[in-house]
């Protein structure tokens, strides 16, 4: 329950911090790779401890959390405000997201998010649950990776030179990347903290993976 509601946490965070852009030298990002990360982080915590059925209930509850919250947010975006009220470009600007940003976003978070949990899934079967440190950041690569190819493309094709597109992919895997790294051994003391508290450490051996199943849990 607590790793759910932080992975929900996350991802509406993201969504709010994602209108702000920033600059370090000449990489250009938005401050949601403050937060979404972490999301990241918390899938291969509860695909390492309870194995990849309880993840896949994790990542679409988390889409459906997130969903909700655009919806809510361009609702009332979209309902005019009251007469001595001033900040309608301000909330415009977090709540008014394009539909074919909020589009890209969900599709390329459902398919990081499960590419992520199944090479973590399918290497810890391969080493026999050994080797964490590599399947969270290998897991972490592919999923990222997979994020930003669908993202960019589908939400600024057309807006930035298709030139740019993947330096600016591969700036966002590296420095999500360099987070995991950052943030490693602290991941690692929640596995095995989790692990021993709730004697817990599933191996998905003969399962079905497919991301649709939701309800087998």
């Amino acid at each position: 329950m607590l790793f759910g509601t932080l992975f929900c946490v996350c991802l509406i965070t993201a969504n709010v911090l994602e209108t702000k852009q920033l600059s370090f030298g000449p990489v250009n990002l938005t401050a949601g790779i403050i937060v979404f990360p972490v999301s990241y982080i918390i899938n291969d915590v509860v695909c390492e401890v309870w194995g990849y059925q309880r993840t896949r209930m994790l990542i679409w509850m988390g889409f459906a959390m997130n969903f909700f919250f655009v919806i809510m947010g361009a609702i009332a975006d979209w309902i005019p405000g009251a007469p001595y009220w001033h900040g309608d470009e301000g909330f415009h600007v977090i709540f008014g997201l394009a539909p074919r940003i909020a589009l890209a976003s969900f599709i390329a978070f459902i398919a990081g998010s499960f590419i992520n949990a199944y090479v973590m899934s399918r290497m810890k079967l391969k080493s026999g649950g050994s080797n964490f440190s590599a399947r969270a950041i290998l897991s972490t690569i592919f999923g990222e990776a997979t994020d930003s190819v669908i993202f960019f493309p589908l939400a600024l094709g057309g807006v930035i030179p298709w030139e740019e597109m993947p330096s600016l992919m591969i700036s966002q895997v590296t420095l999500k990347t360099l987070y995991e790294i950052v943030v490693l051994p602290v991941t690692i003391r929640v596995v095995e903290f989790t692990k021993k508290h709730d004697h817990e450490d599933v191996f998905d051996h003969d399962i079905n993976y497919n991301i649709f199943n939701i309800l087998k849990i």
